[in-house]
């Protein structure tokens, strides 16, 4: 009973699909493989040198889509501005030495510094605390720290087990980071204990390519920076612990426990002020001006290695040249005469790589009301194919994330809108609550969905083969399956758009737990 009575919602959605949408839905022409391709060769080239926020070849790329959504006749969306610019952050380190009993180490040889967590200023301990491998894990029963007494002393460790080295593995970042062997969960212990900071023996020492001394860009403050963390040779732990012929074997055989010595750290670190910014555009409504349709899509990437362009054609050029494009298409119906319905928000964000930055910047500082904002359709990535995908046609699916969260209007509508379009198969694998990628809080469609406003991300599921590679370029994009793609979100936007009633939130979003 309850799959007729979906059956029959479809069949008359998409009946009215057609009348309400018509006049709209008949500039979809104007999506083509053509146009898609001449934006993401601009967008994509070696002069945008791979897009990184805050960076030169970011700024070039939102110039860019500014000249774009200029020339389509699209009035800027924010004030007098086609920008929302925010700030960036970025930590240099101009200064750093390390001394032990009047004996100076040299930079890269013997210590480097993780610049988001040292402090500006010198700094001089009398005394150390040897702790072994620093490893605190209840369930082997290993607690380095026991019976030593670490508060406001600064800490020497080994890196990795006494095994050797801990790697990343299968389970990524995450599992990585919570392996109790790993240099951050050895920070937390440090730190969680009261020490004044943490040196840990590494043998990667001298390196072979240098430290970076400039740090992460960064949104808020690092609620970290002020505890000292250093990588140490064996021989700086030698003249530190009082061993006179150090190396990671003979330290494995060091007592644990507090250790005489005078040494100095010092740190001189400054910060720059960068920004970064949305690019944003619209398109009034008429009788349902003062309602709100986003289309989004995020244009930064992860900019350039050395002389290496990480181009970002498919992530996700891919989904800013779509947004391009379907602005095209409604601002060319406009100019006709076919004017939609609600205000159309066309946004182009940064710094989706480094979190999500501009889109949260803009859910926390938004231009246009939220309890407004009928949904938001974005697009990342949209132009390859899932190597993955062993199941139905790989050249005639897009994945839609979100079909079955915020509002149970959101499934009618894209399914009517699909049919009456390029019909090709929505595959909801990534609504799955089992999804270990957790792919519905990657994107920056998230941002819009924790404050309520219903969302559909449209995704092609390229979670391998050149994802987050320098090898992700034009050349690898499908147009023809891109432009399925992109003529299906359209229909759904011009559904959206013209509908009597703005978008039911009647469905709970379970936050994820992290």
């Amino acid at each position: 009973m309850k799959k007729l009575l979906w059956i029959s919602l479809l069949l008359v959605s998409t009946m009215s699909f057609a009348q309400t949408t018509k006049d709209l839905t008949k500039f979809a022409n104007v999506i083509t493989a053509k146009g898609l391709k001449d934006k993401l060769s601009v967008i994509a080239s070696a002069e945008m040198e791979g897009r990184e926020t805050a960076s030169p070849g970011q700024k070039r790329a939102a110039a860019y889509i500014e000249s774009e959504f200029k020339r389509m006749g699209l009035l800027p969306g924010n004030g007098n501005s086609y920008q929302q610019v925010y700030p960036v952050y970025q930590d240099v380190l101009t200064e750093k030495k390390l001394s032990v009993n009047g004996r100076s180490f040299e930079w890269d040889k013997d210590f480097n510094f993780n610049l988001q967590t040292i402090a500006n200023g010198n700094a001089t301990f009398k005394e150390v605390v040897f702790a072994g491998y620093g490893i605190v894990d209840a369930e082997k029963g290993i607690n380095d720290y026991e019976n030593l007494e670490v508060k406001g002393k600064l800490v020497v460790i080994l890196d990795g087990t006494s095994n050797g080295p801990v790697t990343m593995g299968q389970g990524g970042n995450r599992a990585f980071n919570a392996n109790p062997a790993s240099p951050m969960s050895k920070l937390r212990q440090a730190s969680s204990k009261g020490s004044a900071g943490l040196l840990i023996v590494s043998a990667d020492f001298p390196r072979k390519n240098p430290t970076a001394t400039k740090g992460n860009m960064y949104m808020k403050a690092n609620v970290n920076a002020g505890f000292l963390m250093a990588n140490i040779s064996a021989e700086v732990a030698g003249a530190l612990l009082g061993n006179a012929t150090p190396t990671l074997a003979t330290l494995k055989d060091v007592k644990k426990g507090n250790y005489t010595t005078d040494a100095t750290i010092a740190a001189t670190k400054t910060t720059e002020n960068l920004e970064s910014s949305n690019v944003i555009a619209v398109l009034p409504g008429t009788d349902k001006k003062d309602e709100y349709l986003m289309l989004t899509g995020h244009y930064d990437h992860l900019g350039k290695r050395g002389d290496v362009i990480y181009y970002g054609a498919d992530d996700d050029g891919s989904g800013t040249v779509s947004v391009m494009q379907m602005a095209e298409a409604f601002a060319t119906a406009a100019k006709k005469g076919n004017k939609p319905r609600r205000t159309i928000v066309f946004m182009t964000v940064s710094g989706e790589e480094k979190g999500l930055w501009g889109s949260d910047y803009y859910s926390e500082h938004p231009i246009f009301p939220l309890d407004k904002t009928t949904a938001d359709l974005n697009t990342d990535m949209v132009g390859r194919v899932d190597t993955e995908r062993t199941s139905g046609d790989s050249l005639n699916y897009v994945y839609v994330i979100g079909h079955d969260k915020l509002s149970t209007d959101l499934p009618i509508i894209n399914e009517a809108a699909n049919k009456a379009s390029s019909n090709i198969t929505l595959d909801y694998k990534y609504d799955d609550p089992a999804d270990k990628n957790m792919i519905y809080y990657r994107s920056d469609h998230y941002n819009f969905a924790k404050k309520g406003v219903p969302i559909l991300f449209f995704y092609d599921g390229m979670l391998l083969a050149d994802y987050h590679k320098p090898t992700d370029t034009i050349e690898k994009i499908n147009f023809e399956l891109m432009q399925k793609r992109v003529l299906m979100v359209y229909y759904t936007a011009c559904e959206i758009a013209q509908r009597e009633d703005m978008l039911k939130r009647d469905l709970k979003l379970n936050m994820p737990t992290r």
